[in-house]
This record gives C-alpha cells, structure tokens and sequence, in this order.
C-alpha cells in the first residue's frame, strides 16, 4: 500500500530534524488522545527536541499523562508544561535522560510537581532542604518513594546545566546524608530502649562522605558507638550494633519501591570480620596497631553525617594525627601504587577498555594521586586537607604541589569523567562504571553531554582524550613539581618549597633527599633545551626509579650518563621520542650496581634500549664476526684484545638490560613468565660472547707471535658452566687447552707455541681496563694444577686410559669445543665420550665413589658462617645437588639414551624425564629449584656487581633481589621462605634419587 504523502511526511520529517530516531512511533504517540491539547504546540516539540532522547522523552511523558488521576490534573500537568519553560525543560529533559525516574513518575505521577517550583533555595538545596524534602517518610517504602522525589530535582538541575557535575555530586551527597538520618530516626523510633542506652555516631566514607556521590552507589560508612552515662558499655555498643543494622536494612533492603542504595560498613577495622560498631577508644587502639596504608587513605574523607555528631567530629579529630602521618609508614608509595594495580589487574579482561572508574586513565587514578598528595604533605599544610577530589587538586594546585597546568587539565578531565559516569548511571539508576557499547546508549550520553552534531563520534574522542590526559598525567603529577622545587619557573607560578620536596623524596624512598634534589637541580635547572627536555622525562623517570629498590642509585646514574652523553644530540632525543627507551633506561639504572657500571663505561650503549629488538642477544656466530674483524682491524694483540673487550662489555651490557627488563616488565611488555626462559637466555648470550671473545683473544695473539699459522693446531674445550652454556654474570671460564703439532713441525716447539698461547690469553684477557675482566680458569685438566696446561691429543688419552678418577668423567659431561681448530675440537669429544658415557653405565664402585665425593664437599666446601638453607650454589637442594643428581643419571644411562649426551643441565632433566628414568613431578621440582638458584646468582651480580652465591645481607641489596625475582617491595621475607620451601623439596628428591635414600 502507498503510504499518503503531505502531512504526515511533513510530521515525519519535523521529528528527524528534531533528532527523533523512531519518528513512526513518535508520530503515533503524539497523536495519542492523552496529549491531544498539546501535540500541535511548537514549543512541545522544540523542547522534546532539546533532550537526551527525545524518544525517550515522548514516551515517558505519555505515561506520566496518562497515569494522572483525573482529567484536572491532567489539565494542570499539561498546562504547566506549555506555559511555564521552567517546568517543561526539567521534566522533559529527566524524561529524556532517565528510564528509572520516568518509571518513578509513572507510579508517582503527582511527584512532576517536585519540578515545578523555581525558588533560589531549590536551585542549589542542601541537607536541610532534603530532610524537610523527606520529612513525610513513616518507613521504608515511604522513605524510597520520597527520596526519588528528590533525586528528581537534583537530576533535573544536572541534565539542564543548571550545576555543574561537582555541585550535582554534592547534592546527592547531601541526600544521602539526610537519608541516613531519616533511616536512623526510624530505628531509634522502632528500639526506644536501645537508643537511650548508647550514643551512635554515623560517618560517611568514600564518595558519600568526600560530598562527590555518584546517582548509584553504595554508600560507604563506619560507626562509632558509645555508652550514655551510667550505661554498661558492652550493652551499649550492642544497642548500637542494633540500630546500625536496623538502619542499615531500611536503606538497603528491597520492597515494592525497590531499594535505595546499599549502606557499606567493610572500610571499618577488620572489614567485614570486624564488630560493626566499635567504641573510639576501640578505633584508636586499632589504626594504631593494626591498620594498613589504604585504611589511612580512605579515613581522608571521614565525615561526620548522622546520629551523634559531636561524637563523629570527636573521632575525626582523634585519628586526624595518624592519618597525616601516615606518609612516614614504610613503604608508603609503593603500598599505595600496589593497590592501584591490584585494582586493575582484577578487571576482567573483556572490561578493561570501558571500565571508567577503574581502568587505565580513569577516576580512580586522579583520585588515588591527589590522595597520595594529600597524605605526603597534608601533614604540614591544613590548606590541602579536604575530603573532595576537586577543592583538594584545587588546593594542590595553588600550593604548589601540583603544576597549575596539570591541575587544570586533570580537573577538567575528571569532570567529564564523572559527568559520564552520572548520566551512564542516571539512565537505569543502576550502578554501573561500564560505558555501554550499544549506538543508542551512546548517542544519548553524547547529546546529554552537549554533543549534538555527531554525539556518537564526539563522545567516542573526548573520552579518548580525557583518558589519554589523566594516564599522562596521574604518574607524573606526583613528580613533577620536584622539578619545578629546582628549575626557574613561569612568573606567578607556585613552587613546592624544598622542605616538601625532600619530604615528597622520603615518602617515594629516596634514602638520601638532599642528594637528590642535587641531581634534580644539576640535571633540569637553567633555560637551555637539554634542561626543557629533561624537565619533560624526569616527573615520569622519577616514578619509574621509585619503583625499584633503590631509586637514589637509579637517578644518581641518570645524572652519571646524562653527565656523560648530555651534549651528543641523539641521547635526550632518543628519550624523549623513542617510548620504551626513558623507561627501560630508567629500570635497568635503578636495578643494581652492574647494568650502570657497565653503561658508564661506554655511555653510547644506552642506544641499545630504544631499539625494540636491541635486548635480544646475538648470536655466537655474529659475535664472532665482528670480533674477529676487530681483531684483524687492530694494531698488535693488545689492541686487538682490547677492542674484542670492548666488544664483550657492549654485549654484556645488552645481556644484562634485556634481562633487567624481562625480569621487571615495562607499560608496554609484562615481565617474562617463564623464568627458566630467562635464566636459559642469560646462559647462553655469556657463553657465545665468552666464546667469541676467546676466539678473537686466540686469533690476536697467534698473529701477533706466528703470523697467520700457529705450528700446532689448538682448541679450545669449554668446561663447567661454559661447556653447559650456563654461564652466570660472574662466572670464570672454565676451559681445557688441546694442541696438535703440524705435520713437520718439531713437537717441543709446538708445545711452547701452544703454552706461550694460553700464557699470553690469559694475561691479556685480564689486563686491569675499563672494561670487566675475563678470568680464565683451567683447573679441571688432568692433574689438575700440577698438571700442564696444554696437552696434545694423544697425552689427553693415555692420561684418561690410565689415571682418570670417575669425577673426571663427571666434569667431561659438560665438555664442548668453543674456539680454534674445529677438526681438533671434534676428534677431543670423540675421545672423551667413552668416558662420560661408559656403555653399560658405572659401577657400584663407581657410584659409591660419586656420593662420597659430594657428601664431602658439602661437609667441606660451604663457607664458614653460610646459611646452608641459602646458599644458591652448595645449599640443600641448590645447584650443585640438582647437577650432580642429573650428571649421575647421565654418567649412568647416557650411553643407551641419546637425549641425555648433552651438556646442558636442564636438557639432560627434561631428556631423562622423558625416557622414564625420573618422575614428571621429581624432574618438575628440580627445574624448578635449578632455576631459581640460578636466578638468585645472576640477581646478586646485578644487584652487587660482584659474583656471590648466598643472598646479601643489607636490606636494600636484598630487596632489590626480590624485585629481579618478581616480589612486590615489601615481600622480603616472603622470597627467603619461598627459596627454603622450593629447595627444601628438590633436597627430598636429591636424597631419593641421587643418595638411594627411601
């Protein structure tokens, strides 16, 4: 049928242009015998045009006229939203904004008169104006029914722009407040005895009690309870626990008005395990006793609002001295920083992105800084002590403590974030932080907002832009103004005075604040672009350095390589362009005493860490290479050694970054999962690089002494660690010399070109330089130090035929060609793998041999004072013990499976392992403990900068340790019981497995 063009088409397009999305609907509710009076007033339509949705808005009003009692009050409804503009913007706009509240008039449909009136005194009401707003309410569903009456004023005032976001948030917390006295007065009228017997204080906490209430939320309270005089405390506090939860229930529970908003009592002492009301002498004894950094945090906007005031003022003035001192707890920041990602790691993944309040640049970051602000130096300055987020950034902000800049664009972007947050709530009236993801949802969010071109589109990039603002800005906002303590600042602007500065220092763990601000000065004072440019990195550095052990060293090395670098034109570019780079140089810095070491002896590597692909170690064949061709570029041995060093330290340097920074996690990568990833990765980049080394070390001195061939071939046997491509950051090499003299060649010069060689190796490669030494160890040859350090193929033989001990064929298991004459290399190992794999496995005899000899090094060999528990290398269930037990599993059975004829300790578990010959759950164990003793030798090294094989012993040492090893700060202790538990285990397994023991 062909639908008649004219009038209705013209209706049609009147309500598209007016932003209606469904105008066939609209068109037939207009005609609606209910809105007959007015469908043809051109007002009417302007002003539904007006609104969030004007779908929306039709519809409720449809229902609110048709629910009117009698046809005069629907004339008076009707007549007073075509005459008086006051009325019809607020109903219709709250019609327009909010589902629920059109649901509340549809069974209220005398309560549009709460709209009508337009006194001064409606237009910013406060507690005594909602009291006497709630003052007809009997009981619960009387209370419910009132207090909607009321949030329609305040959501009318909001949608029409008549308060700002902050005043509405005000309001609601002022309802809340009266509320709450109401819903207590019902309780005390319910139990007269009780309410004589106590005095009941009611204190607002969260959003309620910082007067910045969200439409939907819980409001967070604690109770403080005492006797009158002459009354029995016990009996008192429970009177009071009585009443609480009475009132608790007339706020909270749900009957045919539904429910108000849950009443939330978890923020007092011991949570939802604690007494619900406790007396003030009972609160002191706990927060100063017990309580934790975030129970401070939220006591910051403790506000008195029901029942008993004078007593709810006498415990804020009470804890107020613990609350502003609760910046000196140890480990302040990081408790603070910690809760804050614990809140995000807890949003479901599918979430994170609309989460508003929680996620990444939402409310709660602006929040949780301005708190972390307010409770470092509220202690010395009253002006910041407010409960609001808005007056205390305000605050912040004209004291100094914040830059006005960022002030100002945090307090607009938590406007508007919490505008969002109110009208996303305000729809349904249910409490919600999620923005939705359904077009119409978010094309009338965007309209409520001021957003009629495109809402959808607008919406979508201010929110993006707002976020992107407060994630800016929350890390650093806490930084910055220690910047601008030391640098010259713009005329009028505030400075945070020195004193705050070192006690902002002390606060994020800076051991040594003055040296600090040193640093700070030395670094961004003065007006030239490199200091603009670090006044720019340092606010973000200076977190990331607080988040190590030990922030003093990390910000000392920066000022040392920007010292160092400061006037090289790529350096603070590379920082401030190149995102990963300020923050992997700023962990790698503040990690420990080896990454900086080795960076200050060559600065320019710092380019290494803005490379995405600049950690990843290189191969032994690419290190080779260009070792080799240093060697050959290079005048003489010395030289050539010295540039082949040189080479080592850089590489070193990227081994030891990449480690830091897999080991820590970055914004943009989390830390590595899989430890024994890690450890495997640190092994074989120092044994490629230590065999590449020698081999260029080998290369320089035969040219130097020979020329271009030495008379005998030599290679070189990596042992140990080096042969397992298990080297740590401080281990030696340990390394058998092989020669074979050329054919024609005399055999005694041979021998004294091959001894002279590995004279003049091992000299040059520990020259003292700037760059670390690498100390050769040839221990393990036969005979051990008397023995001659080089021997010829065939002397290697008749030795092992005749004289080799069942622990030589032990340390053979880890033997590897690593440098010279490839040929040579092979044929050693063919000559040894009888040995380390004898066919049918060892003797008894043998195998008895073995225990005896490790039962006697660990009588013998642990050093004098160590705790056995703790000690990486020689401790109970720590390396030696897992090596020894799959080295006899290997000595055993290596000869029948091949997957166990490897050097590498881990491989040869797994190999055995999957041949059957140890459990899944054993072999678990074992790895496990192998890698974390392994991880605890490399963190020493890192932390320390020298080699050690038992955890340090000062605190900050210790702590830096932990966090290499994945622990949060504070969690010393539990790194130390989970080590003594993990071996403590692989010891069982060493004694059934290696020892026999059942």
């Amino acid at each position: 049928m062909t639908v008649p063009q004219g009038r209705r088409s013209s209706t049609f397009t009147r309500l598209l242009r007016h932003g209606f999305t469904d105008p066939s609907t609209a068109e037939r509710l207009l005609d609606d015998p209910a809105l007959s009076a007015v469908r043809d007033d051109p007002l009417l339509l302007d002003a539904l045009g007006a609104t969030a949705d004007p779908d929306l808005a039709l519809i409720g009003l449809v229902r609110l006229v048709e629910g009117q009692e009698s046809d005069l009050s629907r004339r008076e409804l009707l007549d007073t939203l075509v005459t008086a503009k006051p009325l019809r913007d607020r109903l219709l706009a709250v019609l327009g904004a909010s589902e629920a509240l059109a649901d509340h008039l549809a069974r209220h449909p005398r309560d549009w008169q709460a709209l009508a009136t337009y006194e001064s005194a409606d237009l910013h009401p406060g507690v005594e104006e909602f009291e006497r707003g709630l003052g007809d309410a009997t009981d619960p569903v009387s209370l419910r029914v009132a207090y909607r009456r009321c949030l329609l004023s305040i959501a009318a005032r909001d949608v029409c722009g008549t308060t700002d976001v902050a005043e509405a948030a005000a309001e609601l917390a002022d309802l809340a407040t009266a509320t709450l006295r109401a819903a207590l007065a019902m309780a005390r009228a319910a139990a007269p005895g009780d309410a004589a017997q106590c005095r009941l204080a009611v204190l607002a906490m969260g959003k309620c009690g910082g007067h910045e209430l969200n439409y939907v939320s819980d409001v967070d309270v604690i109770f403080v309870g005492e006797a009158v005089d002459g009354a029995d405390e016990d009996k008192a506090v429970r009177a009071a626990t009585r009443l609480a939860s009475h009132m608790m229930r007339i706020c909270s529970e749900t009957n045919v008005e539904g429910t108000i908003w849950p009443v939330d009592a978890n923020l007092r002492p011991e949570g939802r395990n604690g007494p619900l009301v406790r007396t003030l002498s009972s609160h002191l004894a706990y927060y100063q006793r017990w309580a934790k950094t975030w129970e401070f945090q939220a006591l910051l906007k403790a506000r008195p609002v029901a029942g008993d005031l004078a007593l709810g003022e006498e415990y804020v003035a009470t804890l107020a001295p613990l609350v502003w001192h609760a910046a000196e707890r140890e480990n302040f920041v990081p408790d603070v920083q910690k809760m804050r990602r614990r809140v995000i790691e807890n949003i479901p993944v599918g979430e994170i992105d609309r989460e508003l309040k929680l996620g990444p640049g939402g409310l709660r970051d602006v929040e949780f800084a301005v708190q972390m602000l307010q409770l470092v130096h509220g202690r010395s300055d009253p002006s910041i002590r407010s409960g609001s987020t808005l007056v205390a950034l305000q605050a912040l902000g004209a004291g100094g403590y914040v830059g006005r800049v960022d002030a100002a664009q945090l307090d607009d972007a938590y406007r508007f974030l919490r505008s969002l947050e109110h009208r996303i709530q305000l729809y349904r009236l249910r409490r919600t932080h999620l923005v939705p993801e359904g077009d119409a949802d978010l094309r009338r969010i965007g309209r409520s907002l001021g957003m009629r071109t495109e809402p959808i589109t607008e919406l979508s990039r201010a929110w993006k832009r707002h976020t992107s603002v407060v994630r800016r800005l929350h890390e650093k906002l806490f930084y910055r103004p220690l910047l601008d303590a030391v640098a010259q600042l713009a005329p009028g602007e505030a400075r945070l005075s020195t004193a705050a500065a070192r006690e902002r220092l002390v606060a994020l763990g800076y051991a040594d604040p003055s040296a600090a601000l040193r640093h700070l000065e030395a670094l961004a004072s003065g007006v030239s672009r490199k200091a603009a440019i670090q006044r720019t990195l340092l606010p973000v550095l200076l977190g990331w350095f607080a988040d190590s052990a030990d922030p003093d060293a990390g910000l000392l090395g920066f000022r040392k390589v920007s010292d160092a670098l400061g006037k090289t034109p790529w350096y603070l570019r590379l920082l401030r362009d190149e995102g990963a780079a300020a923050e992997n140089l700023a962990r790698v810095l503040s990690a420990g005493r080896l990454a900086p070491d080795l960076l200050l002896r060559a600065p320019e590597a710092v380019a290494l860490l803005g490379d995405s692909r600049g950690l990843e170690p290189r191969g032994r064949a690419a290190l080779e290479q260009e070792v080799l061709a240093a060697v050959r570029r290079a005048d003489g041995a010395g030289q050539a050694v010295t540039a082949a060093r040189g080479v080592r330290r850089r590489e070193l340097f990227r081994t030891v970054a990449g480690d830091i920074i897999g080991s820590y996690g970055t914004e943009e990568s989390p830390a590595e999962a899989d430890p024994g990833a890690l450890v495997d990765r640190v092994g074989d980049a120092v044994s490629d690089l230590t065999a590449a080394t020698i081999a260029g070390t080998l290369r320089a001195v035969v040219r130097e002494g020979w020329g271009d061939t030495l008379p005998t071939r030599f290679a070189v046997i990596g042992m140990g660690r080096f042969g397992g491509h298990e080297l740590s950051y401080g281990s030696d090499a340990d390394v058998l010399f092989v020669h074979e003299p050329r054919e024609g060649a005399d055999e005694q010069e041979a021998a004294k070109a091959a001894a002279k060689v590995v004279a003049e190796m091992s000299r040059l490669l520990q020259l003292p330089s700037a760059d670390p030494p690498l100390l050769i160890d040839a221990d393990l040859r036969p005979e051990g130090r008397s023995g001659p350090l080089v021997r010829t193929l065939g002397s290697y033989e008749a030795y092992y035929r005749r004289w080799s001990l069942v622990w030589e064929s032990q340390a053979l298991l880890r033997a590897e060609p690593v440098a010279g004459d490839e040929e040579l290399g092979r044929a050693f190992i063919d000559l040894v793998d009888p040995l380390r794999y004898p066919v049918e496995g060892l003797g008894e005899d043998a195998v008895r041999e073995i225990r005896r000899l490790k039962a006697r090094m660990e009588a013998e060999r642990m050093p004098r004072g160590s705790d056995p528990t703790l000690h990486a290398k020689l401790g109970r269930g720590g390396l030696s013990d897992v090596e020894w037990t799959v080295q006899l599993l290997q000595l055993e059975h290596g000869w029948a499976e091949p997957g166990l004829r490897t050097t590498r300790t881990r491989e040869a578990l797994a190999a055995a392992c999957a041949a059957g010959l140890i459990p899944t759950d054993d072999a678990a164990i074992l790895d496990e403990a192998w890698v974390l003793a392994a991880r605890v030798r490399n963190a020493v090294m890192l932390v320390r900068g020298r080699a050690g094989d038992t955890f340090p012993s000062d605190g900050r040492e210790l702590a830096a340790v932990a966090r290499y090893l994945g622990y949060d700060t504070g969690h010393v202790g539990d790194m130390l019981d989970d080590y003594r538990r993990i071996t403590r285990r692989a010891r069982a397994v060493v004694e059934e497995r290696f020892y026999g023991a059942v």
